[in-house]
């Protein structure tokens, strides 16, 4: 079986999933409605200091250890978290904050493609979903939509966690490959 547990196994690395997997659960919990009466403002407090704080210090560090998958990831991510944080009371319009997150989904989309490891990409992919669901949500003031972001940012979340836990348990981070039928041939 391939463990997979080499690539983003860094301290800096577990540590930046970690912080980004409990914000995106806070915060997509928070949109899902399935906890009673915890909404995403009380996402708030984590996302300042845990997603946006903790999370860009995790990214500075990858970047003075050169790692710079992890810290662009974790400071261009901490600075999101930081900055949804601090705007989180005041006014802004509908279109002016679906602006942002979908400003924020084509970062999430660049850190998917731009390469990693597999739940890395995973997790930013399921992000910029969530993120695309919600900023159209407030374009078309839609519940369902919003609720259906929040949905893939906590599926984002669990993936970052169990990323981050993987390479601290050296737990699989990859799914076996089976062998081919007898007769085909798989080519590589």
């Amino acid at each position: 079986m391939d463990n997979d547990v080499s690539a983003g196994s860094s301290t800096t690395s577990i540590a930046g999933r970690l912080a980004l997997g409990v914000t995106l659960l806070a915060f997509g919990l928070g949109y899902t409605d399935l906890i009673d009466g915890v909404t995403a403002a009380d996402a708030v407090s984590i996302a300042h200091y845990i997603g946006g704080v903790a999370l860009f210090l995790a990214g500075l560090l990858a970047l003075r250890d050169r790692d710079t998958a992890t810290g662009t990831a974790c400071t261009v991510l901490g600075a999101f978290w930081f900055t949804w944080a601090v705007s989180a009371g005041t006014q802004a319009s509908d279109n002016a904050a679906g602006l942002f997150l979908l400003l924020f989904a084509l970062v999430a989309l660049s850190l998917a493609v731009a390469g990693g490891d597999r739940l890395g990409r995973a997790a930013h992919g399921l992000f910029c979903v969530g993120l695309v669901l919600m900023a159209v949500a407030r374009f078309a003031d839609s519940g369902s939509l919003t609720k259906a972001g929040g949905w893939f940012a906590v599926a984002a979340g669990a993936v970052s966690w169990y990323a981050a836990t993987a390479a601290l348990a050296h737990w699989p981070t990859a799914l076996p490959r089976r062998a081919a039928r007898p007769g085909v041939t798989a080519t590589g």
